[in-house]
């Protein structure tokens, strides 16, 4: 069976494939998007639903390598790498290790901005425009300490942002309680960063989706892509389980399974599946107001409508997406030293997922250099829910042939050089 032809068609449901297919569609392109599962079944569904516009600070950085070989021997710490034999982590390590520098630090910071500030733009447009249900808020997010140590850098940290324009506010003491009167005595400091802002991540898709089925677009749940026909410099086919799809153009948006899709296409994208859990539980009168960053821990505490959404950080340990009941206890645990009362006795939601993530913490979008109607968008880590919406114009701006709104050198494909 050969489904209809339209122009776009693109290959992922989370939220880099929906806002693809809602910009393209709005700009009068036919779309059919694929998806594997259902939509928003990946790690745009239970990650933290945070947007984080300007605070930018990458994962590569000065001092990240050394802290995470601290951390190799805990598999518990905020950023694990499980040892073994694989030689796309050990490339994905060897360009992570050229991208924690001071220079490449300060030259991925205004990209990350561009990207934060455009998509801010664009999600207030998207919010007016659809009426999306899905509780946005921007209100900020509070960063919390309870050392000394930690307090100082992020002091630190802030002050380097300042540099940038980004605006932030120091808060200690009553001050302190006041905006956050759930806070243990134990934290000693916080700062706030105020162009944040939040939403529930898996209605914002499932709404995002809906509006681009009134624009026309077709979406295909439960379509797996099992390979692809190539003529010359062109995909011709994408062949799935029920059938091939042709398409004059071909978007890879399927977050850290991208990599796979591309490697028969004769691209290795240095994508690791980093994998992120979450708690989700019922809210009660003593949790936080704001959007939380428990820092020492690397836990994010995000308020959802009546829910509250506790996440960790990042594991480096493959395709495995078994739940780890220690991790699921040291969220707990982490929680508890910064919040006051958090309720365990009623039943919290366990997830995991899979955050797509590049060495230079920075998307790749751009054409491939080997084919020439394929586009990559994809290796956003946890930035998804933030840059998506921008991501999706960018897409749409590319397949017109139209200059892109940002610059797209920093993004492009080719940057990581094809092994031999």
């Amino acid at each position: 069976m050969t489904a209809r032809q339209p122009e776009v068609l693109i290959v992922g449901g989370g939220v880099i494939g929906a806002c693809s297919a809602y910009f393209l569609a709005k700009a009068g392109r036919s779309v059919t998007l694929l998806e594997k599962g259902e939509i928003c079944s990946g790690s745009s569904h239970g990650n933290a639903g945070l947007t984080a516009y300007s605070h930018v600070t990458p994962l590569a950085a000065p001092g990240v390598l050394a802290q995470s070989l601290r951390w190799l021997l805990r598999p518990y710490s905020p950023f694990h790498i499980k040892p073994r034999l694989d030689p796309e982590l050990l490339r994905w390590l060897w360009h992570f290790r050229a991208a924690c520098s001071e220079n490449r630090m300060r030259s991925t910071i205004p990209v990350l901005l561009a990207l934060g500030q455009a998509s801010r733009r664009l999600h207030v447009q998207l919010h007016a425009t659809e009426n999306l249900h899905c509780d946005y808020q921007y209100s900020g997010r509070l960063y919390v300490f309870n050392s000394r140590t930690h307090f100082e850098a992020g002091l630190h940290e802030a002050e380097l942002l300042r540099g940038y324009g980004v605006e932030t506010r120091v808060l200690a003491g009553a001050e302190l309680q006041r905006t956050e009167p759930h806070l243990l005595p134990s934290v000693i400091g916080g700062i706030y960063y105020p162009d944040y802002g939040s939403l529930i991540p898996d209605r914002f898709v499932h709404a995002l989706a809906q509006a681009a089925r009134r624009l026309g677009v077709a979406i295909e749940s439960s379509t797996e892509v099992r390979g692809f026909e190539i003529s010359g410099r062109r995909i011709t086919a994408v062949r799935t389980e029920r059938g091939d799809h042709r398409a004059e153009e071909v978007v890879l948006a399927a977050g850290a399974f991208t990599p796979l899709l591309a490697r028969p296409l004769g691209l290795r994208l240095p994508i690791q599946p980093a994998k992120g859990y979450s708690l989700t539980m019922k809210k009660t009168a003593a949790c936080p107001q704001l959007p939380l960053s428990l820092e020492e821990r690397k836990l994010a505490a995000t308020p959802m409508g009546d829910r509250l959404r506790l996440c960790s950080a990042l594991e480096l340990v493959g395709y495995d997406s078994a739940i780890n009941p220690r991790r699921v206890a040291a969220i707990y645990a982490g929680a508890r030293d910064y919040l006051a009362k958090i309720d365990e006795s009623s039943p919290a939601e366990p997830w995991c997922g899979f955050r797509p993530l590049t060495p230079d913490s920075l998307p790749i979008i751009g054409r491939s250099p080997q084919h020439d109607n394929l586009t990559i968008a994809a290796g956003h880590g946890t930035l998804g829910i933030t840059q998506g919406p921008v991501t999706g114009q960018l897409v749409t701006q590319l397949l017109a042939a139209e200059q892109p709104d940002i610059d797209l050198h920093p993004l492009r494909v080719s940057r990581f050089p094809q092994p031999r």
